[in-house]
């Protein structure tokens, strides 16, 4: 994939011929916000989202996002930044409510050779991240991160640029946090986008330029992946980027981003079975071209999301640099006919 305006090229794939288009039908939505931009201008900077949601006032819940070449923001759902973090080269985000606070992580590549999760406090009131420390992830770049809550447990898995997938088990009871790898998994190519539905222990993975596995997510479960699609220029045109669930109640979605043709692949979490496709159109907002990370969560966040939000990283803001897109979950359910 190569950008054409305001950015000289993204690091997520390589340069090559305009895949064909996808021949499956395709609806569009529009989206009902977007955050600011990104500090860093010229360069494919923007590029994973988390959400908190307060549940005690879900207008007030925050967006966590990352540029990869500086760190990371906490946004408002009106999209104003409320804080930066220089974290420095921080690819993807993600948090949870584990031991009473909101902790978020970070897949940190500043040593390219030798992985890391950078781990921070959320103040879910004043907006405000607090660095907790780093923990060693193993060898290899640092690229794709999600978390894994269970009981008493919280988990990191490290997606490694070259296609192999460490489980960290987290311990952030003392002074620093520390991490131990307790399983390795792998995949064959360079993989990014992942995403643990903890009803079912099953973690989704995109690997780049093959497509859409799932693996056990349990400690002591197999590490063999089962594929749920391929990414053959239908479903999903590769890129296969980021991954996100939409919980409802104990079923929902997982969506997939399809960025060789700025369109987002969705399957059923009971059956891994292809649901439709989708776009965010031009509209008030702008479109979204080129998603990396993306993140959903279903439920209600105030007027102007009452039935849930998607995040979306846009690839191609111009004039100003990339940014994160916000669209309401019952609209894209609506246009499925979900």
């Amino acid at each position: 994939m190569t950008l054409i305006l305001l950015f000289s090229g993204t690091a997520c794939a390589q340069t090559a011929p305009q895949p064909a288009p996808s021949t499956l039908p395709v609806v569009s939505v529009q989206a009902s916000g977007e955050t600011e931009a990104v500090a860093t201008a010229n360069a494919d900077a923007a590029d994973d989202p988390a959400i908190w949601r307060n549940a005690a006032n879900p207008a007030a819940s925050l967006i966590v996002g990352t540029d990869k070449k500086a760190g990371l923001y906490v946004y408002g759902l009106d999209g104003k930044v409320r804080d930066f973090n220089n974290a420095g080269a921080v690819n993807n985000v993600d948090l949870a409510e584990h031991g009473g606070r909101i902790v978020v992580a970070a897949s940190d590549r500043s040593d390219r050779a030798n992985a890391q999760v950078a781990l921070f406090a959320l103040d879910g009131t004043a907006g405000k991240l607090t660095a907790l420390g780093k923990v060693s992830a193993g060898v290899g770049e640092a690229y794709g991160l999600c978390l894994y809550r269970t009981p008493g447990a919280l988990y990191a898995f490290m997606v490694a640029k070259d296609g192999t997938i460490r489980q960290l088990a987290l311990d952030l009871a003392g002074k620093t946090p520390q991490a131990k790898i307790v399983r390795t998994m792998k995949l064959a190519t360079q993989s990014e986008g992942c995403a643990v539905d903890p009803d079912t222990g099953r973690l989704y993975v995109a690997e780049e330029d093959v497509g859409l596995w799932r693996f056990d997510a349990r400690p002591d479960g197999p590490v063999e992946p089962v594929k749920i699609a391929a990414a053959d220029g239908q479903q999903i045109v590769a890129d296969a980027e980021g991954v996100a669930i939409a919980k409802e109640g104990s079923a929902g979605y997982l969506v997939v981003s399809s960025q060789g043709d700025n369109a987002y692949a969705v399957y059923r979490l009971a059956d891994d079975s292809y649901v439709g496709r989708f776009r965010i159109a031009p509209g008030t907002f702008g479109a979204t071209e080129e998603t990396d990370g993306i993140e959903i969560a279903t439920g209600d966040f105030g007027p102007a999301f009452p039935d849930g939000i998607m995040i979306a990283q846009d690839g191609m803001n111009a004039p100003r640099a990339q940014n994160f897109k916000l669209v309401r979950w019952g609209e894209i359910k609506r246009a499925l006919g979900l």
